[in-house]
């Protein structure tokens, strides 16, 4: 999930709980954490004979295990394992009002997306002199460069028009200990790598599909936190993600995708065999049939929305514009800042972020976490009530009316943390059943006087774009899509983007089903890539608007697939060779 260009805005003010906690068995601090603690004390007591000491240094270490291997029409592709550590560093000069992180109006557009990621690698062994050498020496730079900074910042908000929100550019945060214990992969490579190649065999039988990949990404994360706040943390993450990706095209060119993601935190917790092989059936059923479907022209009118595509909707067109930073930057739309209090879904729904809940009944989900890369312990936020906006996901960035984080601050490593999502959840007071959802969708049809209408049940993803210089759009890219006749006939259809204005498709959403689905995903934005979770039941729009989507203008190959000897893998495509699954 791709999305909009903006540069970190806003900060600032008090939280009034504190937060202090370990487990109840608490393991003991890492060396690092400890290496850490001592550099930072040590770096806080130099620096504060300096004209500009800082007020606020925060060191963030994380290493990242990663064991990665893919197979393509039945042989093994790629099989990688790395270990390494990055380092941030947040070093803020100034004050809580006005410090060297405040924006600078057309800053971005000057230096460049690029320009917001840095990379600093940690020695992996734990060695506290290597360690706090590291420190030392990227503290220093990032102090010389942050002072020089704050120069500029005060220059450009001198010569500038005054700022819409004055609000501090941060906000003190009350201390969090927690050490967790440590963790590591489980995982049998040679079993799943077999796992892999027999999962992405079936696909070699369609000289049709060109492209198929089954992938396995296994992750743990330890993560070292330590502050001026006086924060020290120590936690953990172990994931595991499945990925089956195929393509086919149709005659006419168009690039017919279709994917399906399954993530757990246990190789346990994912689907087994059959049930994965069963979904690698319905796949080479579906291309095989999306080459065949018709193309849609575009189209206004009433659609029924999956609870996946209706997730990644919420996700594209309210999630992004309620993200506190964006409130702030005065190159935002802010399509929700005046929204407050105010009546923007039906009565019976409600929309929530809640980093805290692990899991959707059996389907664990990826947006969850304890602590946000601020050193905020992560809150439930209820963002919609009855249908009312109630406020913006914060992490320490102030706005008006929103003076301190509620546990949203994120980001990947290298990039500097912004609010941002984490687990959506909608949920609707007064559910219809899919039986009724759907007779209210053909009522509406039949009332509209439409001969037919979509139905969105399966999707790619999506992006946004949220600023004013450009159109404020969203678009939710569709794989699975069914024109819905009156009569309650159904037909797969072809190459269609869901698109539309926020504040229009909002005020176009009805009613909700009785059963909520989950959209796990990795979220990228202008603080890198996150896990991200979406549940939403399906949900039905009076109004949606579809857009043709774009086409390859590559023919079909002019060669016939090789014929296969018997037992034989496909030969693999050069395209294919090394290829992650998206």
């Amino acid at each position: 999930m791709k999305r909009f260009w903006t540069v970190l805005a806003v900060i600032a003010l008090l939280v009034t709980t504190v937060c202090i906690s370990r487990p109840l068995h608490a393991a003991e601090a890492s060396p690092v954490l400890a290496a850490m603690s001592a550099e930072l004390e040590r770096s806080l007591r130099i620096l504060e004979g300096e004209e500009n000491p800082p007020y606020f240094l925060s060191y963030e270490i994380a290493e990242i295990h990663s064991v990665s291997m893919a197979a393509s029409f039945g042989k093994t592709v790629r099989r990688i394992n790395e270990r390494r550590r990055h380092l941030d560093i947040d070093v803020r000069v100034g004050s809580y009002e006005l410090d060297n992180r405040h924006p600078r109006r057309g800053e971005l557009r000057e230096r460049g997306f690029s320009q917001l990621f840095t990379e600093i690698y940690v020695p992996l062994d734990d060695d506290p002199d290597a360690i706090r050498s590291v420190l030392w020496w990227h503290t220093d730079k990032k102090y010389k460069q942050a002072v020089e900074d704050l120069t500029a910042v005060r220059t450009n908000v001198q010569v500038q028009v005054e700022e819409s929100d004055p609000s501090p550019d941060f906000s003190p945060a009350e201390p969090i200990e927690y050490i967790d214990e440590p963790a590591a992969l489980s995982l049998d490579v040679e079993a799943w790598s077999e796992k892999l190649e027999r999962f992405s065999a079936p696909f070699a039988d369609h000289g049709t599909i060109y492209r198929a990949d089954a992938s396995l990404t296994a992750q743990a994360r330890t993560r070292w936190l330590s502050n001026s706040d006086g924060s020290r943390l120590q936690t953990t993450r172990v994931a595991y993600r499945l990925d089956l990706s195929a393509m086919t095209k149709a005659e006419d060119g168009m690039e017919l995708p279709r994917h399906e993601t399954f993530f757990a935190y246990t190789p346990d917790g994912l689907p087994g065999d059959e049930a994965i092989e069963t979904s690698v059936e319905k796949m080479i059923a579906d291309l095989l049939a999306l080459r065949e479907a018709p193309v849609v022209d575009p189209y206004t009118g009433p659609a029924v929305l999956s609870g996946r595509a209706s997730g990644v909707f919420f996700h594209e067109v309210f999630g992004h514009r309620i993200e506190g930073h964006r409130q702030k930057n005065e190159e935002e739309g802010q399509t929700f800042k005046k929204q407050v209090g105010r009546r923007i879904l039906p009565s019976s729904f409600d929309v929530i972020f809640d980093p805290t809940r692990k899991a959707q009944g059996e389907t664990e989900l990826a947006g969850h976490y304890r602590f946000d890369n601020e050193g905020v312990r992560a809150q439930r936020v209820a963002v919609v009530e009855d249908g009312v906006f109630q406020g913006f996901l914060m992490s320490r960035s102030p706005i008006e009316g929103e003076a301190a984080s509620n546990g949203h601050g994120r980001r990947q490593p290298g990039f500097e943390a912004v609010s941002r999502q984490s687990n959506l959840i909608v949920q609707v007071t007064e559910p219809q059943t899919a039986a009724e959802l759907e007779a209210e969708f053909l009522r509406r049809l039949e009332e509209a006087g439409k001969p037919w209408g979509l139905f969105f049940e399966d999707i790619q993803g999506g992006f946004t774009l949220t600023g004013r210089t450009i159109p404020n759009t969203f678009n939710v890219i569709p794989v699975m899509v069914y024109r819905v006749f009156v009569d309650g006939r159904r037909e797969l259809v072809r190459g269609v983007d869901l698109i539309g204005t926020p504040l229009t498709a909002f005020s176009a959403v009805v009613g909700g089903a009785d059963r909520a689905e989950v959209f796990n995903g990795m979220c990228g934005a202008e603080s890198g890539r996150v896990p991200v979770s979406a549940v939403s039941p399906a949900i039905l729009i009076s109004r949606v608007e579809v857009q043709k989507k774009d086409k390859s203008q590559d023919r079909l190959p002019i060669l016939p697939a090789p014929p296969l000897a018997p037992g034989a893998a496909a030969p693999m495509p050069p395209s294919v060779e090394g290829k992650q699954a998206p």
